[in-house]
């Protein structure tokens, strides 16, 4: 690669994914936010995958800075002042430790992305299902910030995580470009 084409690459991946940001932000503010499933006990939180998609090159320091910037969005949207932020922090922290975790035997390709045509459905599975779950965990039981009803709590964060999965699944699909140039 010339400098010129890794200049031009660097600007692609940034406009996407400033895209992205701004899309996940809106469809979760003006459009998720607003559906009542089951009560309010599955509350799907599709802006997460913001930083799943993340680039696996994206230094630690820019994933905890953008999980926070994004979760300050959201806390802004939802006047929930601190709570998307702080679980975004941790969701992000833990997206560190769990690339370290999963890495291939080969390590990560830098021309990859961690989407399922990349890296594969059971490793995307076990990635997403694990930040997705601590996220969630992390947002319910500091909306309720306390223990005493646990249960409920456990099970209402994991039906969202669930239904969170589902929708990350569902944009993957839709957004793949194998599937958009059939």
């Amino acid at each position: 690669f010339t400098g010129g084409q890794i200049r031009y690459a660097m600007i692609g991946t940034v406009r996407a994914n400033v895209l992205r940001f701004i899309l996940l932000v809106l469809l979760q503010a003006l459009v998720i936010d607003h559906f009542d499933l089951a009560n309010g006990w599955v509350v799907p939180y599709i802006y997460v995958l913001f930083i799943l998609l993340l680039p696996f090159d994206t230094p630690d320091w820019a994933t905890l800075l953008l999980g926070f910037v994004l979760a300050m969005t959201m806390d802004m949207f939802s006047s929930t002042p601190g709570m998307h932020a702080s679980a975004c922090v941790v969701m992000a922290y833990a997206r560190i430790l769990t690339l370290r975790a999963l890495v291939p035997r080969e390590g990560y390709d830098p021309g990859k992305r961690p989407i399922i045509q990349h890296m594969g459905l059971a490793w995307f599975t076990t990635y997403a299902g694990v930040l997705i779950l601590i996220h969630h965990l992390w947002l319910f039981f500091v909306e309720v910030y306390r223990f005493d009803d646990f249960l409920s709590t456990f099970i209402r964060a994991l039906m969202s995580a669930i239904a969170t999965f589902i929708l990350c699944l569902l944009a993957q699909a839709l957004l793949s470009r194998d599937i958009r140039t059939r």
